[in-house]
């Protein structure tokens, strides 16, 4: 058997504020963490997943002393895990409300090694706030909140039901993840977003779109390297198969490793 893929996966942030401190221990500490089910879901015979951690100024480590490039080098992929909004500042508007101020540290590293990856051409795939985070790398913008800037749309997000709240998305004819879907025009997402692309990065087509609103829900870019973003999250699918109508996501995370495997080979 060949060497594994090795796949980095964005960390999330745990960042230490308000009740949180009266729990004691290591949760007064800034958390790096990857979520166990979207280890799960990259992991497989040939392929080894990788958190890499971020690098800020308040840490032992400068971020003048770590290059972001040097991951870009030596792993085969990236994925852009979900989490906290994206900080307004960083496509350059305001907070419509204080609990949308987003993790701008996080940001910040995200879109370093978004771009050392991108300038690596290797592949990215990006789930719920990684296609957020997509584009705005490129220069898009994003809906703070859904429900409050576009009225019409459906609820993409529900706190209790999680990643059981579901909706209708349409694959856009002619893309490629339509090609990797065949049989559908249409099929069911999970929705645990409030925040989506309001104008489209550089570069980047759309995909798939919610029904019936329209809301993006998937972007591609269409420049010289695999970058993919979708805005359900196929891990929990994977884990729950909550219903057999949802979008597989195995062809998608295929694509992705296939990309991968390409690009070491060239």
């Amino acid at each position: 058997m060949g060497k594994p893929l090795l796949i980095g996966i964005s960390a999330r942030i745990h960042h230490p504020v308000g009740p949180v401190l009266g729990l004691g221990g290591v949760y007064t500490k800034t958390l790096h963490y990857l979520e166990q089910s979207v280890a799960h879901w990259v992991l497989s015979k040939d392929v080894l997943a990788l958190m890499i951690p971020a690098i800020e100024g308040e840490g032992l480590i400068q971020r003048s002393e770590m290059s972001l490039a040097a991951y870009a080098e030596h792993l085969d992929g990236l994925v852009l895990q979900g989490g906290a909004d994206i900080a307004p500042e960083t496509y350059g508007e305001k907070p419509l409300q204080a609990d949308w101020a987003g993790d701008r540290v996080r940001d910040r590293y995200e879109i370093d090694l978004f771009n050392a990856f991108v300038a690596a051409g290797k592949p990215i795939l990006g789930i719920c706030r990684g296609c957020q985070l997509i584009n705005v790398a490129f220069g898009g913008t994003l809906f703070q909140d859904i429900s409050m800037q576009v009225p019409d749309a459906i609820a993409h997000r529900d706190t209790e039901a999680y990643e059981r709240q579901l909706h209708q998305v349409n694959l856009v004819k002619g893309t490629r993840l339509a090609q990797l879907f065949p049989s559908k025009t249409q099929a069911m997402v999970n929705s645990i977003h409030h925040q989506a692309v309001k104008d489209l990065g550089r570069e980047l087509v759309v995909e798939a779109l919610g029904v019936p609103d329209g809301i993006v829900e998937a972007i591609r870019w269409r420049g010289a390297s695999y970058v993919f973003g979708m805005q359900w999250h196929p891990e929990f699918l994977a884990l729950n198969a909550l219903d057999t109508a949802q979008l597989d996501g195995h062809p998608i995370l295929a694509d992705f490793l296939d990309a991968a495997r390409t690009r070491r080979g060239a």
